[in-house]
C-alpha cells in the first residue's frame, strides 16, 4: 500500500561537499519501508506542476525516515532551503524489488557516492555479518562512514585521487576480500548501489563467480508507480520498470548494453 503522508522536517543538515541528511517525521510510512525501497518527495518552493523527486531510504526507524542526498539540480537546490519544522508531502513505500536480509555467509556491500544510502538501511536490517566497500572521486565523496562504524561494520575505502584508502577503484579491495573468502571456502553475497559502471562491475563478478548478487538500479523514476515507463531496465525477462519491478534486481537477471 502506497501512502501519501504530510511529514514534518525534524533535521536538515549539510555533511560536506554538497551532501545533506534530511530527517522526516513519517509515522505512517516509516514502519512499512524495506531495504532497497524508495520514497517520492514533493519539494516545496517548486512550481505546483513540478514532479516529485525520488530518494533512496538511508534509514527508517521509530517513525522517522532519513534520506541522504546531493545537490545536483533545481529540485535538490530547492530542497536545500527547507527548514526544520516545515511540512513536506512524501509518498511511499515505493518499489517491490528489495534487498534480501537473510544472507548466506557474509554480505559484501559495495557503494559509490550517495549510493551508500540504501546500503545503510540494509546494513541495519541484515541478519548476518556485513562488510562495506565504498568508493568516490575524493575523500569528501566517502559518505556516512561514521554511521556504518556505529553498526560495527568493517569498511574498506578507495578514492580516485588517493586521498583516502586505496588509490583507484573500490572493486580492488572488493576483489581482495572475495579472494580471501573463497580461499577459506566461506559463502558471501554481493549488494551494490551507485553509478552504472560500478553496478555492472559488481554484477559481472556475481555472475562469473556464481554467487547471489543484488543490484539497486539508479534510474530516473519520474512517476514512481510504473505509469510513465521512463525507468526501463533490460532484463532476461524483457524490459522491466525499475520503480515497480525493482529498483533491486538479481545480478543474474540483468542484461547490460
Amino acid at each position: 500500500m502506497v501512502i501519501d503522508e504530510k511529514c514534518i522536517v525534524l533535521k536538515h543538515e549539510e555533511i560536506g561537499a554538497g551532501y545533506r541528511y534530511l530527517v522526516l517525521d513519517a509515522p505512517r510510512i516509516a514502519p512499512l519501508l524495506e531495504p532497497g525501497q524508495f520514497i517520492h518527495v514533493k519539494v516545496p518552493l517548486l512550481e505546483e506542476s513540478a514532479l516529485r523527486r525520488p530518494f533512496s531510504v538511508f534509514d527508517a526507524e521509530d517513525g522517522k525516515v532519513t534520506v541522504l542526498y546531493k545537490t545536483v539540480g533545481r529540485g535538490t537546490e530547492a530542497l536545500n532551503k527547507v527548514c526544520v519544522g516545515e511540512e513536506i508531502m512524501m509518498e511511499g513505500p515505493l518499489g517491490f524489488g528489495t534487498f534480501p536480509v537473510d544472507v548466506e555467509g557474509t554480505a559484501l556491500l559495495v557503494g559509490g557516492g550517495f549510493g551508500v544510502a540504501p546500503l545503510h538501511f540494509l546494513a541495519k536490517r541484515l541478519k548476518t555479518p556485513a562488510k562495506l566497500f565504498v568508493g568516490g572521486r575524493t575523500k569528501s565523496d566517502l559518505l556516512a562512514l561514521d554511521k556504518f562504524a556505529e553498526l560495527g561494520i568493517e569498511t574498506f575505502t578507495a578514492t580516485n585521487d588517493g586521498s583516502e584508502g586505496v588509490k583507484g577503484f573500490v572493486v580492488e579491495p572488493l576483489d581482495e576480500e572475495i579472494r580471501r573468502l573463497r580461499e577459506k571456502g566461506e559463502k558471501f553475497e554481493l549488494f551494490t548501489c551507485g553509478p552504472d559502471g560500478l553496478l555492472k562491475a559488481v554484477a559481472d563478478r556475481a555472475v562469473s563467480l556464481g554467487v547471489p548478487g543484488w543490484i539497486s538500479m539508479d534510474r530516473h523514476m519520474i512517476c514512481g508507480v510504473g505509469a510513465c515507463f521512463a525507468c526501463i531496465q533490460k532484463t532476461k525477462a524483457g524490459n522491466q520498470r525499475c520503480c515497480v519491478n525493482g529498483p533491486v534486481f538479481a545480478a543474474s537477471d540483468l542484461v547490460w548494453e
